[in-house]
């Protein structure tokens, strides 16, 4: 395998993983350097910066959620379209769950499976010399794990970054950039991380300034020279979820932006057709498919005007009476009765299955999780064990009468009950499925 690649990753979240990797990207890009990026974990937002910035399909890499065979054929898929291939990771390095090893959704998993070195972003705010304690501690925790080189970020002052550098340099491992205290290179948020891709009016003049950024602070030939060819073990076919039908209606909208790029792509691959239609445009799932998927988003952010789109309600109405219709998360929430927006205002929802959401009554539900589905849908048969993750602030204020979709465990296999509701074709819950068990 002749490409390239590294990991950018970090001691915590809010490091400035997202803004380093961006910059790199931005910089490489403007170079004329094919590059692929991958983000590590089940954050789907990352990933559409990230294609806007390459101009390249960007996906996810979660080592607890997707079986190895997945992980390998996705990596081999980005090494052999690009000459460097750059991984984002999530939270910290070393941050994941109870699991067999390999298996615990680090950063770090992803590192040690494909032997690519780790740019370590330290973000040095409130501290100077110990930050070589922290590098070294990096380097040291897993033999596995190996810390190319270092940039720094939240930078005080000349001073500053010749404190930290110093400091690491008796460590061993090189500091090739360190980026000052500057708002203007990162992006806006809400509730569910950054704000999303799509709304960014300016885009290419912020990925513009990152790179103008990345040649003044950051020592891009050397964190180049620093990637290492990827390791991949002999390809296995992986098991893809099955496609919900020949031809696929897919919600896509800004209310209904978060699916996977492995999803979609195992399911061209199966020989189905996916007919994206906009639900804010009051579209309804166009006749001609034969199935539809409302994947999750910012419905919330869009209620009123979900409300009044009256030809997507009764359109989609018309569509469930003979072909299935699936909801995940933001998806689920426009299947249902009602959803209450920020302000407590209840809107009127498509009423195919019988719960509501809230919006203003929020409670963060965030996690890894097993399904067990307890019916054949367009996900799966009967009993069949998916591996996904729930990320949501809105909560069920009624339940309804729908028979229940799924059985839901934690990351650690404990029970959790129950979810989703089934009526007709219409399937839905608030899980997102990853990959098959």
């Amino acid at each position: 395998m002749t490409t390239r690649g590294l990991i950018v990753g970090a001691t915590r979240s809010g490091s400035g993983k997202t803004t380093v990797a961006l910059t790199l990207l931005a910089a490489l890009v403007r170079r004329g350097i094919s590059v692929r990026a991958a983000k590590a974990g089940p954050d789907y937002i990352d990933c559409a910066f990230h294609a806007a910035a390459t101009r390249k399909k960007s996906f996810n890499l979660d080592s607890w959620a997707m079986p190895p065979p997945l992980l390998d054929a996705l990596a081999a898929e980005a090494a052999s379209n690009a000459d460097l291939f750059i991984v984002e990771g999530a939270m910290g390095l070393f941050d994941g769950i109870s699991a067999s090893p390999g298996r615990c959704g680090t950063t770090a998993d992803l590192a040690a499976r494909f032997g690519l070195p780790v740019l370590l972003v330290l973000d040095v705010s409130g501290q100077s010399q110990s930050a070589a304690a922290v590098v070294r501690g990096c380097n040291a925790h897993d033999p596995m794990v190996r810390i190319g080189s270092v940039v720094l970020n939240r930078v005080g002052s000349e001073r500053h970054r010749l404190l930290v550098t110093d400091a690491i340099a008796e460590v061993g491992i090189p500091v090739l950039g360190a980026l000052p205290r500057d708002s203007n290179l990162a992006l806006p948020e809400r509730h569910l991380g950054l704000v999303q891709a799509i709304e960014h009016a300016d885009l290419e003049l912020h990925f513009d300034r990152l790179a103008a950024s990345a040649e003044r602070h950051l020592d891009v030939d050397g964190l180049i020279a620093s990637a290492r060819p990827l390791a991949l073990p002999a390809t296995v076919q992986p098991r893809p979820v099955p496609p919900p039908g020949q031809r696929i209606a897919l919600a896509c909208d800004d209310a209904f932006t978060f699916v996977y790029h492995h999803i979609l792509e195992g399911w061209r691959r199966a020989g189905a057709e996916i007919v994206p239609f906009s639900p804010l445009a009051d579209e309804p799932p166009p006749a001609s498919c034969d199935s539809c998927w409302l994947p999750g988003g910012y419905p919330e952010l869009h209620a009123g005007i979900l409300a009044n789109a009256r030809g997507f309600h009764a359109g989609l109405g018309e569509f469930a009476r003979t072909r299935p219709v699936h909801g995940e998360c933001g998806g689920y929430m426009v299947l249902g009765e009602g959803l209450e927006d920020a302000s407590g205002t209840r809107h009127r929802m498509a009423g195919l299955l019988g719960h509501a959401t809230s919006f203003a009554t929020r409670k963060l539900h965030l996690g890894y999780r097993h399904a067990r589905l307890l019916c054949d849908g367009p996900i799966g048969a009967a009993n069949t064990t998916l591996r996904g993750h729930e990320f949501h602030y809105a909560v069920l204020v009624e339940t309804g009468k729908d028979a229940p979709f799924a059985e839901l465990a934690d990351s650690e296999g404990r029970p959790l009950g129950r979810c989703g509701g089934r009526r007709g074709h219409v399937t839905g819950t608030f899980f997102h499925v990853i990959a098959q068990a």
